[in-house]
C-alpha cells in the first residue's frame, strides 16, 4: 500500500497547507489507492507526532510499500532521525519519494544527495530558532511587551511603540495602592517580609482574592517594573553589571523598567545582574526612585536562612501538623508560665488559616511519648529504621489526584479577582469542596505507608523509650520518625498516624 505523509506545524499565510502538499502527492502514487497520515500543529525537529508514529507501526508489519511526501522537510527536519528513518525503510523494503525533489533512494546517489537535503533542512530549522531568539531580544530591548503575567498593580491596555501596534502596562489604582503602602511599610528598617503578610492579612489586603506570601512580595519589591527610572536607579543597574538598552538621558523618573535575563548570561542566581538587560518600558512607574533604591538595597542585605539547621525546639519536627491546614505546626516560646507553645505556620505566615488552637508543646510531647509505649506493647514487631517499601499503587493514584486537586485549585484563585457575587459563591463552594477533599487525600497517603519489621528494631527502639529522659534531643526525633508517619493536631483532636 501507499502512504502519504503531511505535516504543518502553524497555520499561515506562507505555508502550505495539508491538503495542498496530499494533492500534489496524489500524482506519484498514479492512481493507486493510498492512505493518508496527517500531522498538523507539530514541528519537524523530532519524530514525536502521533499519525507518524502510526505510518512506522504500520510500515513495521509489513502494511506499507511506498512513501510519498510533498517536501523533505514535512517528515523530518533532523539528520539523525532521518538517518534512523531511512534506515528503517532500506530494512523493510519501502521506496521513498519527495514529490518536489524526486528522488530516487536505490541509487547510492540518490540516497547522497537525500542526505545532503537533509543536511541543509536541520540548518533551516535551527536558523529559524535562531531568527526566532533574536527577535524576541530584538523587541525586548527597544521596549515591546513580551508577555507573561500581568504584575499587580497594572492591567494591559493596546498602544503604538515604534510606529508598531503593541500593548502596555497601565497602572490600576485600586491594586497600586497597595504596592506603594508594601514599599513604605519595608523602607522602615525593622520590617521583615513576614511583618508586611501579617499586616496585610489583618487588614484583609489580598492578591487578587489570594492571600499575601513572602517570596511574591520580596519578587515585586526587587522588580523594576514599579520603578519611576532616574540616574540614580541607571547608575544602579550599571554598577551591578547589567546591560543597559536605554540612554542615560531618558532616565528622567517616569516611566518603569523590562528587566530580562541576558541571551548570553549564564548566571544563574537572582542578585547576580551582570550580562542581564535593562530597558524602559512604556509605562509609568509606581514607586519613586529614591524609595525602590531603598528598598532594593535592603534586599540585598538580607540573609536567607540557611538550610538543614539542627533542630533545637522540639523532638516532633517535621512529624506535628496542623489539623485544620495540614502545614507544620513550629514551637514558640513565650514567657509565660508554659513558656512553649506549638502554633500553626500558615496562620503565623499568612494568616490563612485559623490555627490549631492553644497546644501546650511540652504537655504535647509527654502525652506523644505515652502514645508511643502504648503502641510499642500493641505491636510485637518494629520498624527498621529508613527500610520502606516501595509506594503502592494506591497511594500513587491518591498523589495523581492530590496534583488534580492542587491544579484546579490555582485555577480557581486565578478567576477570584474578575468574579462578580454570583461567581465567588460558586468558586467558594468548589474551593471548600477541593480543601475537604486535599485533607482526605492526606489522611488517606499517610494510611498507605507500608514498613518492614523485625526484631532487631523493637529491641533498639524499647532500649531509646526505658532511658528517654537521657538521650538526645536527635535521638529522640529519630526515634519518633521510626514509630510514627504523622501526627495532625488541634487543640481538640489529636491524630497519630503510625508506621506500623
Amino acid at each position: 500500500m501507499i502512504a502519504i505523509y503531511a505535516r504543518q506545524s502553524v497555520d499561515r499565510d506562507d505555508s502550505i497547507s495539508v491538503e495542498s502538499q496530499i494533492e500534489a502527492c496524489r500524482y506519484e502514487a498514479r492512481g493507486e489507492v493510498f492512505v493518508a497520515y496527517i500531522d498538523k500543529g507539530y514541528s519537524g525537529k523530532n519524530t514525536l507526532r502521533p499519525r507518524f508514529q502510526e505510518l512506522i507501526a504500520d510500515i513495521k508489519r509489513g502494511e506499507i510499500a511506498k512513501v510519498i511526501v510533498y517536501r523533505l522537510d514535512r517528515i523530518s527536519r533532523s539528520i539523525l532521525d532521518f538517518s534512523s528513518m531511512m534506515a528503517l525503510f532500506d530494512e523493510y523494503k519501502v521506496e521513498f519519494v519527495s514529490s518536489t525533489e524526486k528522488f530516487d533512494t536505490s541509487t547510492s546517489m540518490g540516497r547522497a544527495m537525500l542526505n545532503i537535503c537533509m543536511v541543509f533542512a536541520q540548518l533551516e530549522r535551527e536558523t529559524i530558532q535562531q531568527r526566532v531568539t533574536d527577535a524576541y531580544y530584538s523587541r525586548s530591548e527597544k521596549g515591546f511587551y513580551m508577555g507573561g503575567r500581568v504584575p499587580y498593580g497594572f492591567r494591559l491596555a493596546e498602544c503604538t511603540l515604534h510606529e508598531k501596534k503593541t500593548k502596555a502596562y497601565v497602572i490600576w489604582e485600586e491594586e497600586a495602592e497597595q504596592i506603594r503602602l508594601m514599599y513604605q511599610l519595608y523602607s522602615e528598617p525593622n520590617t521583615s517580609y513576614g511583618d508586611i503578610v501579617t499586616y496585610f492579612q489583618e487588614h484583609g489586603i489580598t492578591y487578587r482574592g489570594k492571600p499575601w506570601q513572602r517570596t511574591r512580595m520580596a519578587d515585586y519589591l526587587k522588580n523594576p517594573i514599579y520603578v519611576q527610572a532616574d540616574l540614580d536607579v541607571y547608575e544602579f543597574f550599571q554598577q551591578q553589571g547589567a546591560v543597559i538598552e536605554s540612554p542615560p538621558e531618558d532616565f528622567i523618573g517616569v516611566n518603569g523598567c523590562y528587566y530580562y535575563k541576558g541571551k548570553d548570561a549564564d548566571n544563574r542566581k537572582q542578585s547576580d545582574f551582570r550580562e542581564n538587560r535593562l530597558v524602559l518600558a512604556p509605562h509609568k512607574g509606581i514607586i519613586p526612585a529614591d524609595l525602590w533604591l531603598k528598598c532594593r538595597m535592603k534586599c540585598r542585605k538580607n540573609k536567607q536562612v540557611q538550610p538543614g539547621r539542627k533542630v533545637v525546639n522540639t523532638w516532633l519536627a517535621g512529624l506535628i501538623k496542623c489539623g485544620n491546614c495540614h502545614y507544620a505546626l513550629t514551637v514558640k516560646k513565650y514567657s509565660t508560665r508554659r513558656s512553649r507553645y506549638l502554633l500553626c505556620s500558615q496562620k503565623m505566615n499568612a494568616k490563612a488559616c485559623k490555627g490549631a488552637g492553644t497546644i501546650y508543646a511540652d504537655e504535647f510531647e509527654t502525652m506523644i511519648f505515652d502514645q508511643m509505649v502504648q503502641k510499642l506493647r500493641e505491636f510485637p514487631v518494629l520498624v527498621k529504621e529508613k527500610e520502606a517499601v516501595s509506594e503502592n499503587p494506591e497511594a500513587a493514584a491518591l498523589r495523581i489526584e492530590r496534583n488534580q486537586i492542587k491544579q484546579e485549585m490555582e485555577s480557581l484563585l486565578d478567576k477570584v479577582a474578575m468574579a462578580n457575587d454570583i461567581l465567588m459563591a460558586l468558586l467558594n463552594q468548589r474551593i471548600e469542596k477541593l480543601v475537604a477533599r486535599q485533607a482526605q487525600i492526606d489522611r488517606e497517603l499517610t494510611r498507605c505507608l507500608v514498613h518492614r519489621v523485625n526484631q532487631e528494631g523493637l529491641k533498639k527502639i524499647t532500649n531509646y523509650l526505658n532511658r528517654w529522659e537521657t538521650i538526645s534531643l536527635d535521638e529522640k526525633r529519630k526515634v519518633a520518625r521510626s514509630l510514627i508517619a504523622v501526627i495532625y493536631a488541634t487543640s481538640d483532636q489529636v491524630e497519630i498516624y503510625w508506621n506500623i
